[in-house]
């Protein structure tokens, strides 16, 4: 340690920091690295964000060696706290030590985040040890110390999405953004790097997919036609290419679908809500998130069927996208580019309502368990797969009805006629028909999701 640092922190203050260094240091090396500071921040309890750790070694590890030693850690903290202390004189306005409810509300307000009381509330429980219901400078400085934020709107954001973020939510409920994000763009970069994390987890579990649209419009109790044979079936139909049938309509319609649902979803959140401050309620968000997932479908629905029609096609049938909607056009009419739209309707409510429910409730209970201790990462992701599991479970029939709908010809079933017909012939069991691989994808997709998301995110904010 250099004099000038010597200078700077005290014997005692040393000692604090020393302690802490080596609650950090996992595997006792004398230096921490990237995985020794993603398990002590869990242990710890620090609340974190998504790439929490990536993002404080990215700004902190100033010689990019992977490591941080003790003096590198002085440093930090050093610096550091020079600059929480400068926001926590910005925040606290009336200059009395602590920071209150008011001044919290008024500190967002200038970021452009309208909060309400009981938001303000719960934000100041998280730093609040003694129950005043205001933060001490003590209070500030403990829960930002491993905070990678560097400036005062980096603070407040961390402070709040460290304690709101949902991650793994059901596609049908778009995320929130705030007018400051509206503003600056962010959104864009938010929608874009969903868009490629959406069309690379789609490629990646494409073959599944298409086992699963296979079953639901082939498979009988009679054919016994599984997965393992089903797979076996396509490739000797079609080889290896044959597995990714469909998947070139399924990834054009990620972009226009998710800008129409993006665009409907900020007009029905002012319908719903009004000019009322604060955040949409749960069931706020799901009525707003079912008419924009129910505008985005009908607009794009088309595309869905030519999917179904493109995945269950056989070599040679079709040249590609728009030759199986000039053949189908001309053979079928118009029409039939909406065959199955009322059950995929219907499921929209059922998908999204069990979705969000259960991973809200599943969340909680967790914060609840753990003394509202901050659900990490995968915390999150477990929660989202297990809700999208859920709300798959309930809407699943009628996604299957749809689908058998889709790839009927021109003497097509009715909606009730062909649930009467699967249930006689195969009993209720026949309505979660290739619901194996369809579970089988959760995991993995959700996983890709979220790396992609968070890849081209951060290639977005800084591409150099």
């Amino acid at each position: 340690m250099s004099s000038e640092e010597e200078l700077i922190i005290s014997k005692e203050e040393e000692e604090k920091l020393k302690e802490l260094f080596n609650k950090l240091d996992v595997n006792k090396d004398g230096r921490i690295d990237i995985n020794d500071l993603t398990q002590a921040l869990s242990t710890l309890q620090v609340p974190q964000t998504p790439g929490h750790a990536k993002k404080f070694f990215d700004k902190h590890d100033k010689d990019r060696d992977g490591l941080i030693d003790f003096s590198e850690f002085v440093k930090y903290v050093t610096d550091h706290e020079k600059k929480l202390r400068l926001y926590f004189k910005k925040i606290d306005t009336n200059d009395d030590g602590s920071i209150d409810r008011e001044e919290i509300i008024e500190s967002f307000k200038r970021l452009g985040v309208v909060i309400d009381p009981n938001e303000a509330d719960k934000l100041l429980s998280k730093m609040d040890k003694d129950g005043t219901l205001k933060i001490e400078w003590s209070e500030w400085r403990d829960y930002l110390l491993l905070s990678p934020s560097q400036n005062i709107n980096e603070i407040l954001q961390h402070w709040r999405h460290a304690s709101m973020i949902d991650v793994g939510e059901n596609i049908i409920v778009p995320d929130d953004f705030t007018e400051k994000e509206m503003k600056t763009g962010i959104w864009r970069i938010n929608l874009m790097a969903g868009g490629m994390a959406g069309a690379v987890s789609r490629s990646c579990t494409a073959p599944l997919d298409r086992i699963k649209v296979m079953l639901q419009v082939h498979g009988t109790s009679k054919n016994k036609y599984g997965v393992i044979n089903g797979f076996k079936h396509m490739l000797e139909e079609g080889g290896v290419k044959s597995l990714w049938r469909g998947n070139g309509v399924n990834v054009i319609k990620i972009a226009p679908e998710t800008a129409i649902k993006f665009m409907a979803y900020e007009q029905f959140k002012r319908i719903i809500h009004g000019d009322a401050s604060g955040e949409l309620a749960v069931s706020e968000r799901l009525l707003a998130g079912s008419l924009a997932g129910a505008t985005a479908q009908t607009i794009i629905y088309p595309m869905e069927v030519l999917k179904t029609r493109l995945a269950i096609r056989k070599t040679g049938q079709y040249k590609g996208i728009l030759d199986c909607a000039m053949k189908i056009y001309r053979h079928e009419g118009a029409a039939v580019f909406y065959r199955g739209y009322i059950p995929n309707l219907l499921g929209i409510i059922p998908y999204a309502g069990i979705d969000l429910a259960v991973y809200e409730t599943m969340k909680k209970l967790y914060m609840k368990t753990n003394e509202n201790k901050d659900p990490g990462i995968l915390v999150l992701l477990g929660c989202g797969t297990i809700s999208c599991t859920a709300g798959q479970l309930a809407s699943y029939p009628l996604a299957l009805v749809r689908t058998k709908l889709q790839a009927q010809g021109a003497k097509a079933d009715s909606m009730i006629g062909l649930f009467q017909k699967i249930i006689k012939q195969d009993g209720l069991t026949g309505l979660y028909r290739g619901i194996v691989p369809n579970f089988m994808k959760v995991i993995p997709a959700v996983g890709i999701s979220y790396v992609v998301y968070e890849k081209s995110r951060n290639w977005f904010l800084d591409p150099s």
